[in-house]
């Protein structure tokens, strides 16, 4: 093993223990557990798979180059072995760089109508659309946490659970691929209600954190919330239950605030509110322990600044503008039709290019 890729050898070590975990039945009473250590031998399962195809393909150049000055059948061989030796040498090079480690988590998206009024709750709906959509073309499923409709269409806020279907390799996992979405999304149409055909600006903002899998990820003191509980009511005030069956729960020491009403009992919507509560805990503590350390590099595209406008939807050129990487098309309807795979895409590539350079210098 070359100096390079010395870092391979404790991942296979790692490899092979996993794997002999996985095959105890007993590791899969708990549940918590063994989707954890499914997450990381899928990972390692790509570390792993690189380098015994780099293996393979170094031995078969070395073997090639020996030969040739004596066989010129080896000869001829040996610039396309020598090029996928590379290749493969490369390829390892890219899975060793270190990822996010939640990007095989699951996720909570929460979506919220912003400047723009009613307009800006009509496209905060059509971008629910765009990723229940993306969402149902990747395979995973989705559950609506809390949705507080708008009296003209559309909805004010939501909070959408996504989740993967069991142990996916890191690169598949709904954080790693929809980790980039928040920030402000400004859409630019003319509205229903405009008579005169005036384009209007209006914005939606997005969050996603990646959801807490074990409760004792994220330690929370009771004693550090405080619980209120108060009627249902729907859009413009209208009562929709009798009993105080809302939750709004208030994490005292940082001000984080979660309000749940969707579900018909109070037990319910505290859990559900509970379940929010420790994600956005999980991403603040995270946050909190990147900007302290200061050899840790912030993604290029993807910033703790959820005020920063991200992307444009322009209706009347029927264009799609991400403002940090430069991508660009004109097919916003198919986008909104959940074909947002390319736009996607264009962040991840600009975020590893970004590690790759970083692990390089």
């Amino acid at each position: 093993m070359t100096e390079q890729f010395a870092a391979v050898h404790p991942m296979l070590a790692e490899h092979a223990e996993i794997e002999q975990q996985l095959a105890d039945p007993s590791v899969h009473a708990d549940a918590g557990r063994a989707r954890s250590l499914g997450r990381r031998y899928a990972e390692l399962n790509q570390v792993v798979g690189a380098y015994r195809a780099w293996r393979e393909a170094t031995d078969d150049a070395e073997a090639a180059e020996e030969l040739a000055a004596e066989d010129e059948a080896f000869a001829a061989e040996l610039p396309g072995l020598q090029e996928a030796a590379a290749a493969a040498s490369e390829r390892l090079r890219r899975v060793l760089v270190p990822r996010d480690p939640d990007d095989g988590r699951d996720i909570i998206l929460e979506i919220k109508a912003g400047e723009g009024g009613a307009e800006s709750a009509l496209f905060a709906g059509d971008l629910l659309r765009m990723y229940l959509r993306y969402a149902e073309r990747r395979g995973w499923s989705t559950e609506i946490i809390e949705s507080t409709d708008a009296e003209l269409g559309g909805v004010k806020d939501v909070q959408v659970a996504v989740k993967s279907r069991g142990n996916v390799a890191p690169e598949d996992g709904a954080w790693a691929n929809l980790k980039y979405e928040g920030g402000v999304h400004r859409v630019q149409r003319v509205p229903v209600t405009e008579s005169q055909g005036r384009i209007h600006t209006s914005a939606v903002g997005v969050l996603v954190f990646p959801e807490v899998e074990d409760v004792t990820e994220v330690e929370i003191d009771q004693n550090d919330l405080r619980i209120d509980v108060y009627r249902s009511s729907g859009p413009g005030g209208q009562s929709v239950n009798t009993t105080d069956s809302a939750v709004r729960i208030t994490h005292v020491p940082t001000g984080i605030v979660v309000s749940m009403q969707n579900e018909k009992s109070q037990l319910q919507n505290r859990e559900q509110a509970m379940r929010v509560l420790r994600a956005r805990l999980l991403a603040a503590q995270q946050e909190a322990a990147a900007s302290e350390a200061a050899d840790i590099r912030r993604s290029q595209v993807r910033t703790v600044d959820r005020s920063e406008r991200i992307r444009t939807y322009n209706y009347p050129e029927n264009r799609i503008a991400d403002h940090r990487t430069g991508y660009k098309a004109y097919n916003l309807d198919h986008v909104l039709d959940g074909d947002l795979e390319p736009v996607v895409r264009s962040a991840i590539e600009a975020d590893e290019a970004a590690r790759l350079a970083g692990a390089g210098s």
